[in-house]
């Protein structure tokens, strides 16, 4: 199936790193996959971070003008290389779709929305324009797919008769991250070399226990799960452990600041890393922390545990998904310092029983985290959006520039100048 792909929040090729551009990737991986075509339509950023009314109105008619080029676009291209699906990742009252559902409707496609979340608490004050708009793009959806259970409740309230909401369980290419098959240890050998490497060229001592950090420098959620880490390291001062974080950002200052009382030796700041250096950092430390405030998914805590690396994390969105509390880590409740450091005291003073949690949170991502068998179920949503739509259905004509069109024909045109 030829499939349109659009990510209101950030575009999957935007230069600046960040988890969901990190899902949008895989998304369109996982597509192709599947055997689907995927081209990305549109780089437009919907995202409106400041609530700001002007702004907003000016994003939504930038949103239709773009829509509607699309669609002639489109409409001018041999049915043939048309798109058969439209899915648009991550929609929410600070990213409505304003492009979907209109090129959807225009071609008689159907129409797929993958993470939509609806908070009611929105539908008032300076998020409500934003909100409606989220919860319109939602309503013309054939099918639904969401990655967070916490937001199917108020998303299945919305969906027009016959759509289908749909669980996906956070995902990754487990391979990029996997370390094998555990050699059996041996002088020189194994996890124990990468440590060793990894020490000399980080300056640090093999022998400590090495807890892993691995997140963007934004101020917010980010820097407040900086801050509970550093309280809760705080209350560890005694015992041998070494944290390294991977990452970098316009709070780095604030972050560095946040653990400066626990001193100089400490804390390692690698900055940004990415593929086999970040890579190899999973598979040399021992334990992954991170306190995930108010945070939706974790994607670093998926990339950890296909390292077979135990995690300790706060408890939120679909964290608890992804992680089997005592069984693949530990949960704790969010913004608890206390907690957090209880929980890293008890793996620390058990690395018997932190590896044999790596081991099973290895396990777990390979078996049902995979990207392989994401595809299958997002395989499986296009068909049923496709049956549910009525793909072989007439287009819906569209008023455009003062003349309603529903087809054309154009052998020169491509998908989009906007798009991959």
């Amino acid at each position: 199936m030829r499939v349109a792909f659009y990510a209101p929040l950030k575009s999957p090729d935007s230069p600046s790193p960040s988890g969901d551009r990190l899902i949008g990737r895989l998304l369109i991986e996982a597509l192709r996959r599947g055997g689907h075509e995927v081209e990305l339509l549109s780089r437009f950023r919907a995202f409106d971070a400041g609530n700001d009314p002007a702004r907003r109105g000016r994003l939504r008619n930038i949103g239709k003008a773009m829509a509607a080029r699309y669609v002639r676009q489109l409409l001018a291209m041999p049915p043939v290389r048309r798109p058969q699906a439209m899915f648009t990742y991550h929609v929410y009252d600070k990213a409505p779709d304003w492009i979907g559902p209109t090129v959807a409707r225009a071609l008689g496609i159907p129409y797929l929305i993958c993470e939509a979340s609806l908070n009611p608490a929105r539908a008032k004050g300076a998020n409500a324009a934003g909100h409606d708009a989220a919860r319109a793009a939602v309503a013309a959806a054939d099918a639904v797919i969401e990655l967070n259970p916490a937001d199917r409740k108020a998303v299945a309230g919305v969906l027009k008769p016959g759509a289908a909401i749909i669980g996906l369980a956070p995902f990754i290419d487990t391979a990029a991250f996997d370390p094998g098959p555990e050699p059996p240890e041996r002088p020189g050998g194994g996890t124990a070399a990468l440590k060793r490497s990894l020490a000399r060229t980080h300056g640090l001592d093999a022998a400590d226990p090495w807890l892993l950090a691995v997140a963007m420098m934004r101020h917010g959620d980010k820097l407040e799960s900086y801050r509970v880490l550093a309280e809760a390291l705080g209350a560890l001062r005694q015992r041998p452990w070494r944290l390294l974080v991977a990452g970098d950002g316009a709070a780095r200052a604030q972050v560095e600041h946040a653990f400066r009382s626990l001193g100089p030796d400490r804390v390692r700041f690698l900055g940004r890393q990415e593929g086999e250096a970040l890579s190899m950092l999973y598979r040399g430390a021992d334990i992954f922390v991170w306190p995930a405030v108010n945070e939706a998914l974790g994607m670093a805590i998926l990339e950890a545990q296909a390292a077979g690396k135990p995690v300790i994390a706060g408890r939120h969105g679909a964290i608890g998904e992804i992680v089997h509390d005592g069984v693949t880590g530990l949960l704790v409740p969010e913004r608890d310092p206390e907690r957090f450091a209880q929980a890293m005291a008890a793996l620390l003073d058990d690395p018997h029983g932190a590896s044999a949690m790596g081991r099973a949170a290895r396990e777990n991502t390979r078996c049902r985290h995979g990207i392989e068998a994401a595809a299958r179920s997002l395989d499986d949503a296009l068909a049923g959006a496709g049956n549910r739509a009525g793909a072989h259905s007439h287009p819906a004509p569209i008023k455009i520039d003062g003349e309603r069109r529903s087809g054309g024909a154009n052998p020169h045109a491509s998908l989009t100048k906007g798009g991959i």
